[in-house]
């Protein structure tokens, strides 16, 4: 399946050092900040490595503690919440870096390729990378588990995955899902044991923490009362079907506009699909839908004051992946899909600029008095995060500029192809009819 580097050497080298530039942009260029939960996190870990003190909030210490060579670092050159702000976008690399050597054999090199720059530059990562959240650690210990699983590499799978759910104790419900499909193919049982590893550290970290292992720091956490029927209680307390609604649709934070590539369905055996491609496919889609069905009763569904489905990063993966195959398909696909298909990676590429170049700017309306209008920052198009650029335009200073035109340029790549066979397929299709509408009869 891997294509070599001889065949196309003018693309795999073009492509390879678009990833290149586009880590080193995000790294550079892309505005940086330790802020909110961030923040919460960056003080946890602070504490711990400058007295030893190991503090009761409710964010898991295992993400913070990965970044501690950079805490140090920090010591040396430049300060340690300038290296930690930047934590994420290193991740990402090196998350990428080890996928790409788990499918490097076995996965067309093509599909590789462009499933990296999208991630890169056309989904929700570019955002995350910008601070010192933990859903990145999350997400990136999620691609590489699975993609390791996908590849026949257990150990290393379940060992990233658990990491990743430690950290992040609401997705166990999506590892229960990866590890029941990878107990039906397998016919073993003994896949349920991550399950059980990873809650019992959880309960570990809690007990250590906070002197109890059911007791997890959100007890009472709730929000501001707002118009909105279900404001201000604790907890799972949103009903469950609002709560998924608004998780897949709504403006500022439906999954479907953050990851349109989760309409695009890959069926095992169809062309350019190898049994790794759709398994690494199959366990992302599982692993999102545990999440989804977790924080659609949570009262905080929307992440709080965040660019997009904060809590649900992990989707880009499978969003991404099927672009990335469908662009492949190109040659074979008709019309109205090669259209769909140009829609779904256009609306990918702004996600990835709006979330890196704009995040929330002009938005502040949404925090003013106690969050009272905040859910017009979900619901509302104008006030959406993807839209709200064109609505109230910001200036850019020189490094998002670069970063947009980066992206740009990735977008270009990508979709010219795409679109110049759909203008060729559509004008022959258009052609066609005409031709069959003078045999037509009053």
């Amino acid at each position: 399946m891997s294509e070599e580097p001889a065949r196309e050497p003018v693309r795999y080298l073009w492509e390879w050092t678009a990833i290149g530039v586009g880590i080193v942009l995000l790294f550079f260029a892309v505005p940086h900040t330790v802020s909110s939960d961030g923040r919460v996190r960056f003080n946890a870990l602070a504490d711990l490595l400058e007295r030893g003190d190991i503090t009761t909030a409710p964010y898991s210490l295992v993400g913070p503690l990965f970044s501690a060579p950079l805490y140090f670092l920090g010591k040396v050159i430049r300060d340690s919440e300038w290296w930690c702000a930047r934590f994420n976008t290193l991740l990402l690399a090196g998350g990428l870096a080890a996928t790409a050597s788990l499918f490097r054999r076995s996965v067309d090199a093509r599909i590789l390729r462009t499933f990296v720059l999208l991630i890169v530059a056309a989904s929700m990562f570019p955002n995350h990378a910008r601070d010192y959240f933990g859903e990145m650690f999350t997400a990136v210990l999620a691609l590489v588990g699975i993609a390791a699983l996908s590849s026949a590499r257990p150990g290393l799978g379940w060992t990233a995955l658990v990491l990743g759910v430690v950290n992040t104790p609401a997705t166990l419900v999506g590892l229960l899902l990866v590890s029941v499909r990878h107990v039906r193919e397998t016919k073993t049982f003994r896949h349920f044991v991550p399950v059980c590893v990873a809650a019992s550290l959880i309960l570990l970290e809690s007990w250590i923490r906070r002197g109890h292992p059911l007791v997890t720091g959100y007890e009472g956490n709730a929000g501001f009362a707002t118009i909105l029927p279900y404001s201000g209680r604790p907890g799972f307390s949103y009903p469950l079907f609002f709560g998924l609604l608004s998780i897949m649709l709504s403006f500022g934070k439906g999954i479907l506009f953050f990851a349109p590539g989760l309409l695009l369905r890959l069926a095992k055996g169809e062309r350019e699909v190898s049994g790794q491609l759709h398994g690494f496919w199959g366990y992302t889609m599982w692993f999102l839908a545990g999440l989804i069905v977790v924080y659609a009763k949570w009262w905080a569904w929307y992440g709080g004051s965040f660019f997009g489905p904060r809590f649900f990063l992990v989707a880009s993966l499978p969003a991404s992946l099927a672009i990335a195959v469908k662009l492949r398909q190109v040659p074979v696909m008709a019309a109205p899909a090669l259209g769909t298909l140009f829609t779904i990676i256009t609306l990918s590429a702004w996600v990835g600029v709006s979330g890196a170049v704009f995040d929330q700017a002009n938005l502040d309306v949404c925090a003013q008095d106690n969050y009272a209008l905040e859910l017009l920052c979900w619901y509302t198009p104008e006030f959406s995060v993807l839209w709200r650029p064109f609505v109230a335009p910001t200036s850019l200073s020189v490094g998002p500029m670069l970063f947009a035109a980066y992206c740009g340029l990735v977008y270009m790549w990508l979709s010219v192809p795409l679109l110049r066979t759909l203008i060729v397929r559509g004008s022959r299709s258009i052609a066609a009819g005409r031709v069959s509408l003078k045999t037509w009869r009053f």
